[in-house]
């Protein structure tokens, strides 16, 4: 089915990344063909269309990070590019005919619950409103870039950008180059721009704890045998999947596998980094899992090129060709790149999204993003979202987690269909438990540990991350519940 501006979509479908096309093949699987995906931008792929600096990959291995029922023979290398996930998902695309579903250059700026008729109107870039019955958000937590509030920052003359949004015309051959933020985007590009800069500033706030990536080009043999076995590559990719499964003991309480994980780390820093001053400044000070653990085998290496300088001291602000510190000296930059992550605690921010009595959903959120299973939330009836609060991991694969919560909704969507329900609005007393019981096991976890992540609101509180297995969400999303609804 081929929509166009003025149709009334029976599902509208916001985003198209891994989230937003997963819920779309289910939806047709299960004979629901009458929906749209709105994407903001010309073409499908998210996070593996908007960043493209050098270097750019995943950190989870191909052969786990697909869709379990598309994979794909034909990765190249064990950690893919994101050359190959964005053609991995354009020829998904192709494969499950999604195109006639899809409009870009369509941002969502606003939802509106209608309680008289039990619909959404969502209010549009274009101008358009389009009625439907529901909702999916698949708009992800890594969309929206953060820049941090420098002083000055607006005097520089030179050229500046945030990783996501990467400049492919500027030359950084001989460049005087700033590079802010040592996160997980950083360690890929910075070994990248080092080889290129005449002088490469590394700004780094805290250090991460970093093991060997140990990325490696998967041969062809091994490819052909996966595409005329393909259950040898589903092998595979459970015999990964249970291997990284046994890194959330450690950061969900049990101290001898972040110990072990701890040692590893120190040992890769102390034999990649002679360098005893040099070593100190790039050793955390909290437990190893606490913030996003970086996998690199060039990282280190790349800060010890003569022109390279690590910078821990703090930044004070920005002029017209420098950058000043706290304690008065400054490096003379003609470009800044900021690896400074996104705001993952933002959740579906700026959008409005205006439920039950007009309640705004950031204003609803603003003392805790209270959801059952990231997924619903009450008094937003018909409203789902992919990846949503407290259903991001730190130790394994997103995209089962995508197809668990796709599972779920569909489920929803199909239930409510057969039974001729208007709407389904998770229960109150459902969420209220929900969340207590998640901010309970959170308070055991690494994440709780002490140290300032991207997980944290600027309360501290963790609304991200999911603090259990992914084997207890799989088991929790297995089916739609109806009785948590009303």
């Amino acid at each position: 089915m081929t929509h166009q501006p003025g149709d009334q979509p029976r599902v509208v479908i916001v985003g198209s990344g891994f989230s937003g096309l997963c819920v779309a093949i289910k939806l047709k699987k299960a004979g629901i063909h009458d929906f749209v995906l709105l994407e903001k931008e010309s073409d499908v792929g998210g996070t593996w269309r908007d960043n493209t600096y050098p270097g750019a990959a995943c950190d989870v291995p191909s052969v786990l990070y697909s869709y379990s029922f598309r994979q794909n023979p034909n990765w190249t290398r064990l950690f893919p590019s994101w050359r190959e996930l964005h053609a991995y998902l354009r020829e998904v695309v192709d494969v499950y005919g999604l195109r006639p579903h899809l409009r870009f250059g369509v941002e969502v700026e606003e939802m509106l619950f209608d309680e008289p008729s039990n619909t959404w109107t969502v209010n549009t870039s274009t101008g358009e409103s389009i009625r439907t019955n529901f909702v999916v958000n698949a708009t992800g937590v890594l969309s929206k870039p953060v820049v941090p509030e420098i002083a000055g920052l607006e005097s520089f003359t030179g050229t500046m950008f945030h990783s996501a949004r990467w400049d492919h015309d500027h030359d950084f051959t001989g460049r005087r180059v700033a590079v802010i933020g040592t996160g997980a985007s950083a360690v890929q590009f910075v070994p990248e721009v080092a080889a290129q800069a005449g002088q490469l500033y590394v700004f780094q706030r805290s250090p991460h704890w970093v093991t060997p990536r140990e990325d490696q080009e998967i041969p062809e043999a091994r490819r052909r045998r996966y595409r005329r076995l393909p259950f040898v590559q589903r092998l595979e990719r459970w015999r990964t999947y249970w291997e990284f499964e046994r890194l959330a003991r450690g950061f969900l309480g049990h101290p001898k596998v972040v110990e072990g994980y701890h040692q590893r780390a120190l040992e890769f820093l102390r034999t990649s980094v002679p360098d005893d001053e040099l070593r100190a400044r790039l050793t955390p000070d909290y437990t190893p899992g606490c913030k996003r653990r970086l996998v690199s085998d060039d990282w280190y290496p790349a800060l010890q090129r003569p022109n390279v300088e690590l910078v821990t001291t703090g930044l004070s602000e920005v002029t017209a060709d420098s950058v000043v510190l706290t304690d008065g000296t400054t490096r003379k930059v003609d470009t800044i790149v900021f690896g400074t992550g996104f705001a993952a605690t933002d959740f579906m921010a700026p959008m409005k999204v205006f439920g039950v009595g007009g309640a705004e959903i950031s204003d609803v959120w603003k003392d805790g993003a209270a959801t059952k299973l990231g997924i619903s939330t009450s008094a937003f009836p018909n409203l789902f979202m992919m990846l949503g609060p407290n259903t991001a991991l730190g130790h394994n694969s997103m995209v089962f987690m995508i197809e668990a919560q796709t599972r779920y909704i569909v489920g929803a969507i199909r239930h409510a269909l057969a039974k001729r329900i208007p709407a389904v609005e998770l229960r109150p007393e459902v969420q209220e438990k929900a969340y207590r019981d998640t901010q309970r096991k959170m308070k055991k976890t690494v994440w709780v540990s002490g140290c300032r992540s991207w997980y944290q609101s600027a309360e501290g509180r963790i609304d991200t991350l999911w603090p259990a297995t992914t084997v207890s969400y799989w088991w929790q999303t297995k089916r739609f519940r109806p009785g948590d609804y009303r």
